[in-house]
């Protein structure tokens, strides 16, 4: 057992992230700032916290993955491992001078302070320029650990003072063989999420174990055969987003209502329920955090129902172009070559198109039941 036994794939990355640990376990000092890159589902938060635990490991060779500092980093307890995770669509300058100055603190009982920052991405430019003065100049025990899809989603200047670490996409024989191993899913099923999460291992895991998961990819997959007219198309629309508006309550509702008794209580709440004077402010920015984190959610299954959806139309332009490969919907494989012999790769293309379109709407803020509405009557027509 290791800390990089959740790393699926990603052999390079696990060989210079434990070298670096390596050093630091002999006395050296490893890079203050990383940049952790690659696809969604690859693992960049999973690399960041099993390299934190390798650097606050307390046996030899770092990154035990049971001593009692690897287990509290993994577990997201460690005191002097500060994780990072906007809760809403940006994270803003307010809460950057915040992270700064406590990054600036030096280990309590280690000997470094980590502050390993999920979805760095997410911080606004006036957030990024917060930051750039630690990262530029971090205090002699402050390691940071950004993570984000691609570089180029950072300022230039913070990301040309990180050294990087590229995570590739798993192949889908890694994850599937990692479904088996360490979720007990009988292969054929491994096999079929493996190939459908299309390199996302969180999605995969989800597939393999959780029936409502697959019965949600299901209703999405069976979208083209429901568009018959304009009013199945709409209708269909009504449902893919009725679909992402519960799955957002069912994963926020119950962290809210946590979140804002736990914070009426901290702020004084009476036995009665009654509130101390000057405590409106805190409940009403907790309001709005909570707010932006729903949206948040919602656009990720809208724009994940979107992309389940791509690979549907990838699959059906594949087998029209005659292309090698296997495809992504191995479980519809009759369904997409009647589909491909029912059309021509240049309508694929424009329903590909179309789809891609209706991710960019969603991330302008378009509502989604009109861009949805707007997709499928496009799908229809080709």
């Amino acid at each position: 057992m290791s800390v990089w036994d959740d790393l699926v794939g990603q052999g390079p990355v696990v060989a210079q992230l434990s070298a670096a640990a390596q050093m630091s376990g002999a006395g050296g000092r490893p890079a203050h700032a990383w940049l952790f890159t690659g696809p969604p589902g690859a693992g960049r938060v999973t690399a960041a916290r099993a390299f934190a635990a390798a650097l606050q490991c307390l046996e030899t060779p770092r990154g035990c993955g049971h001593c009692a500092s690897c287990h509290q980093v993994l577990q997201g307890t460690h005191a002097d491992v500060e994780v990072v995770r906007p809760q809403g669509l940006s994270y803003g300058v307010k809460e950057a001078r915040g992270l700064v100055l406590r990054a600036s603190s030096a280990p309590t009982g280690s000997r470094w302070h980590i502050v390993l920052f999920e979805e760095a991405d997410r911080a606004t430019e006036g957030a990024a320029n917060a930051l750039l003065k630690s990262i530029e100049e971090p205090p002699a025990r402050t390691i940071w650990l950004l993570c984000t899809p691609s570089p180029e989603d950072l300022l230039v200047t913070i990301r040309s003072r990180c050294r990087p670490a590229m995570l590739q996409t798993p192949p889908a024989d890694a994850i599937a063989d990692m479904l088996v191993l360490r979720e007990g899913v009988d292969p054929e099923t491994a096999a079929v999420a493996a190939r459908a999460a299309q390199g996302h291992i969180d999605r995969a895991r989800r597939l393999a174990t959780d029936p409502q998961v697959r019965r949600t990819r299901d209703e999405v997959m069976g979208l083209p055969r429901r568009l018959t007219g304009v009013s199945p198309a709409v209708m269909a629309a009504e449902t893919l987003v009725k679909a992402a508006e519960a799955e957002q309550k069912a994963r926020t509702s119950e962290l809210d209502e946590a979140e804002t008794s736990a914070l009426r209580k901290a702020l004084g709440e009476s036995e009665k329920g009654r509130m101390p004077r000057g405590t409106a402010g805190a409940l009403k920015e907790l309001e709005e955090r909570q707010k932006s984190r729903a949206k948040r959610i919602m656009r990720d299954s809208l724009d994940r129902t979107l992309l389940d959806l791509a690979s549907y139309y990838r699959d059906v332009l594949a087998l029209q172009l005659g292309a090698g490969g296997e495809l992504v919907n191995v479980d519809l494989a009759p369904e997409l070559r009647t589909a491909a012999g029912a059309g021509r790769p240049e309508e694929t293309l424009r329903r590909l198109d179309a789809i891609m379109k209706c991710r960019e709407r969603i991330a302008a803020n378009v509502h989604p039941q009109l861009a949805f509405e707007e997709l499928n009557l496009a799908l229809r027509t080709g």
